[in-house]
């Protein structure tokens, strides 16, 4: 997204119409939950949506309805730009992202790039990305986050089954984050 149109602001305790609850009923239904977690899924679907989102300016992902971004990270060991669809919303000024992979064994490689170089973008807009440890911050988050997703309720169960804890980060924007650390 450019500078002209800002990252959307989610908040996730406004009710949600009729038509999204539908869809993301659906969205979250057993079969579509399967389904995201076939090998064809995350070769089609999961590379169509960076490519969608960077064409479209941040408008239209194959998530449609979901409040989807573009997520860019540097490469943990190439330091590369990756570049990632995600689902988000905001907590006050921070922006909530899930490293769910569908609930699959292991965590997405973005969180990784994350954690390694935590200056990211996210549809354009600088932030620096924090993995949220604290239990009761997490308690806290994932009712949020199952009012904008219900899927990740079934997510966290399967990862729990492989024994992973989906992580979950929260993006300060950056000039904020390097107030922060200027005051440690």
């Amino acid at each position: 997204m450019s500078p002209s149109s800002p990252l959307r602001y989610i908040d996730p305790l406004v009710p949600r119409g009729p038509f999204y609850r539908a869809y993301v009923g659906l969205a979250s239904s057993r079969f579509a939950t399967w389904l995201s977690k076939q090998a064809i899924w995350s070769a089609i679907v999961w590379k169509i949506d960076p490519v969608l989102l960077r064409i479209t300016r941040g408008r239209l992902g194959t998530g449609l309805l979901l409040p989807t971004a573009l997520l860019q990270t540097r490469g943990a060991r190439t330091g590369l730009p990756r570049r990632n669809a995600v689902i988000y919303f905001h907590d006050g000024d921070r922006v909530t992202i899930v490293a769910s992979q569908a609930g699959r064994p292991g965590n997405p490689a973005w969180f990784y790039n994350a954690r390694a170089n935590p200056d990211v973008l996210l549809g354009g807009e600088p932030f620096r990305a924090e993995i949220i440890e604290d239990e009761a911050a997490r308690a806290r988050l994932w009712p949020l986050a199952d009012r904008i997703f219900p899927a990740f309720a079934s997510y966290r169960e399967s990862a729990a089954r492989a024994g992973r804890a989906i992580p979950i980060l929260q993006l300060l924007p950056r000039e904020a984050a390097e107030g922060r650390d200027d005051r440690r």
